[in-house]
């Protein structure tokens, strides 16, 4: 019988630990486990013995390992831990390294050590195997993963951990809140784990524990704050003897305070929205105002110069697919070139002939608009095309705990308000730009003292395009790209030249955030549709009062 048990004994042993066929990483460490005798059940062992043993654990040894991988402190633990997560942990059958994969071109797969992170060579989709992991793991993982980010050493994965404790405050997270903030030097992660602790107390049968988490919980904008509130008070009315009535007058009170201030925030995010939506509408309208007011040219093809700037964004990004944010740059002077001669080329071959006909103008313009988005589905197909963000326009940047707000937009509002700010300089400071207010103030004036007015006219043109070309640039970010896209913008652009006075740039300015934001602002209350018809009705009723809009410009041939 004991000869019995010691037989047992040794085969159990000897199957815990993975039979390989030829040397490898793991191999050598269990066999340096087997020398020092280590079939101790604690698994007290090295950080690589343990990543091996997980070839062969049952999920309950599993969990011991994962526990004991992540005690080890070894730096790549967190690594080993979330790829495992991840489903991206596998082993190589034949010598049973524990190696993660990346797929390649020829349709096999390159291994890479866990423990080294060096290429192991091409294998074939069989020769790895996945080591599982079933739910409970999963989340005995997510706690283990959010230990050991809220104890890294950098702020950002600290930070993150903290946001996923908070989302799943309950009493098991409680000791790694209390333990990370004894340690957290950073106020901004300190509240967000002071947060999720008041969250999991407010779960507890302390009174005073749960009043003073009420009262540190007043004011937090933090989505999960008014989960947890709301929760506690279901849960005092379905049980209203557990709760005093003080801590269930403060739990409504603290709640309607957050409340309000997430109706400010949405008024503050409408108004941000509003804004770059101007931004655009400037970009858009800045090269109509110039038109309209120089030439008096109603240019229903000023969209499409808007859509050649977006498709230009497009096309050079295709020939730069590896640098994205560099052929966005490229592609600003290059959309106001492509823009801006299709404009002169317009002005000089069709609009030079039809100066004093505005209706003919008008119609001539619209009938170009059709052939250049026949033109553009022709060569790029009707589908819409997807321009790529770059990494330094992606992503949002946080006003507080319940407001963020993109970057894409905000660098696209300081984007249109340098536009602005060069036009301002070139028509101030230039020679064309003296010219150009010349022809606009008195055309008569102006050919009478020698400036070529035909000229002027076609270059004109061409700039006004080429900031619409420009606009287009800053439409891919926001948008997909398609024959239709300026269509959408040229009814707008029409209203702010209206209403903010014809060829003042000032006054685009301001028509273009007056608009963008009326827009907002009327859309959470009315609808996209009925707000678009409010602004136009109320458009319509202060050109009756101001025909010449906000700032209208001052000269004989206006005054006529």
């Amino acid at each position: 019988m004991k000869l019995l048990k010691t037989l047992l004994l040794c085969m159990v042993a000897l199957n815990s630990v993975p039979s390989y066929a030829s040397n490898g990483e793991c191999e050598t460490y269990l066999q340096s486990e087997i020398e020092a005798h280590q079939f101790n059940q604690d698994y007290q062992s090295t950080f690589e013995q343990q990543v091996c043993r997980l070839v062969d654990a049952d999920y309950a040894e599993k969990e011991i390992l994962i526990n004991g991988i992540a005690k080890s402190e070894d730096e790549n633990a967190l690594f080993v831990i979330n790829a495992l997560l991840n489903a991206d942990l596998f082993y190589n059958k034949k010598n049973g390294d524990v190696v993660t994969r990346k797929e390649l071109e020829n349709g096999k797969y390159q291994a890479i050590s866990v423990f080294t992170q060096q290429e192991l060579g091409e294998f074939k989709k069989r020769d790895l195997r996945k080591i599982g992991i079933n739910n409970s793991l999963r989340r005995v993982i997510n706690g283990v993963v959010a230990e050991l980010q809220i104890s890294s050493s950098n702020p950002a994965d600290r930070e993150a951990a903290a946001l996923e404790l908070l989302k799943a405050a309950d009493n098991s997270a409680l000791p790694i809140l209390e333990k990370a903030l004894t340690k957290e030097s950073d106020e901004d992660i300190a509240t967000i784990l002071q947060t999720a602790r008041a969250l999991v107390l407010l779960q507890s049968d302390d009174a005073i524990a749960r009043m003073e988490s009420i009262q540190f919980l007043n004011g937090s904008l933090y989505v999960e704050t008014r989960n947890g509130l709301n929760a506690f008070l279901n849960r005092a009315k379905q049980d209203a003897g557990l709760y005093g009535k003080a801590e269930i007058l403060e739990a409504e009170k603290s709640l309607e305070a957050i409340n309000q201030l997430v109706k400010i925030n949405g008024v503050m995010e409408n108004v941000y929205f509003g804004i770059a939506l101007g931004a655009v509408l400037l970009l858009a309208a800045i090269g109509l105002a110039i038109t309209f007011g120089v030439m008096g040219v109603i240019n229903m093809a000023h969209g499409e110069m808007i859509m050649l700037g977006a498709y230009t964004t497009f096309v050079i990004q295709q020939l730069m697919p590896n640098s994205i944010g560099m052929s966005l740059v490229v592609s600003i002077p290059a959309a106001f070139l492509v823009s801006g001669l299709v404009g002169v080329l317009i002005e000089r071959t069709v609009i030079r002939h039809l100066y004093g006909r505005p209706l003919e103008t008008l119609l001539a313009t619209f009938g170009i608009s059709l052939v250049l988005q026949q033109a553009v589905r022709s060569i790029f197909g009707p589908l819409n095309q997807d321009v790529q963000t770059p990494d330094w326009m992606a992503g949002t940047f946080s006003v507080n705990a319940g407001l963020e707000l993109t970057f894409n937009r905000l660098y696209i509002i300081i984007f249109s308000l340098l536009v602005l700010a060069a036009l301002a300089v070139v028509l101030k400071k230039t020679l064309f730009g003296l010219q150009m207010r010349a022809v606009t103030m008195n055309r008569p004036m102006a050919s009478s003292m020698g400036i070529k007015t035909g000229w002027v006219d076609a270059l004109t043109f061409g700039l006004g395009s080429g900031i619409a070309g420009i606009a287009g640039v800053a439409l891919s970010q926001l948008t997909n790209v398609g024959p239709n896209l300026g269509q959408q913008y040229i009814i707008d652009s029409f209203m702010v030249v209206v209403f903010g006075g014809v060829g003042n740039l000032w006054g685009t300015l301001v028509g273009a955030m007056s608009l963008g934001v009326a827009n907002k602002i009327f859309e959470p209350m009315a609808g996209a549709v009925l707000a678009k018809i409010i602004v136009l009705v109320a458009i319509i009723l202060f050109i009756q009062k101001r025909p010449r809009g906000l700032f209208a410009l001052k000269g004989r041939s206006v005054e006529d």
